[in-house]
């Protein structure tokens, strides 16, 4: 990955479309629209852009991406008082999902990071004091073992594997990881 991902994606975006980030974002702040979905749609319908672009527009538009309140911070806050103990687990399915590729994006929020390539494939979640749970979207595998049925966990996800150290981040769980990634590509 490029030493500044942000940079990077202004690139391509600008190598595809003529304009960089902070142009689109712009022109989306002066078209006035407050409601991210709203925004997103207008981007797509008026201008063609596919829905990582214009939801990556609309988030740096709205100043609620990411990079505007800082990826470190909101990483910090998931981690923040009980959670601590359990981010080395975290830090440990990141180092694995860096190595997946070079379009691999983390999209820290307040209470996961999701994990992207050309569409979401996963998400690290910090669940409780002594536990991170890893979602990942391998729609068709059936629940076995530790991969078990996301259930209510989340709905952006087919499966859910609990993981408790960073041990558990094993062969296996770097196999779901790379399945999951390959599959959103």
């Amino acid at each position: 990955m490029s030493d500044d991902p942000l940079a990077a994606y202004s690139a391509s975006l600008a190598a595809k479309t003529g304009k960089d980030l902070v142009a689109w974002a712009a022109l989306a702040k002066a078209h006035g629209e407050t409601k991210h979905a709203a925004l997103v749609a207008w981007l797509k319908a008026e201008h063609g852009l596919t829905h990582g672009y214009a939801n990556t527009i609309a988030l740096k538009a709205r100043e609620s991406d990411a990079a505007s309140i800082g990826e470190e911070d909101l990483t910090a806050q998931m981690f923040a008082g009980p959670k601590a103990a359990v981010r080395p687990v975290y830090d440990k399915v990141i180092a694995i999902v860096r190595d997946l590729g070079d379009d691999v994006e983390l999209a820290p929020k307040k209470g996961y990071t999701s994990l992207r390539r050309k569409k979401q494939f996963g998400l690290v979640q910090p669940s409780t004091k002594d536990r991170v749970d890893l979602g990942l979207n391998l729609k068709g595998d059936a629940p076995a073992g530790r991969l078990e049925a996301s259930g209510s966990f989340n709905a952006m996800v087919t499966h859910r594997v609990r993981l408790t150290s960073a041990a558990d981040v094993d062969a296996e769980v770097t196999a779901w990881l790379k399945a999951a990634y390959d599959r959103a590509g």
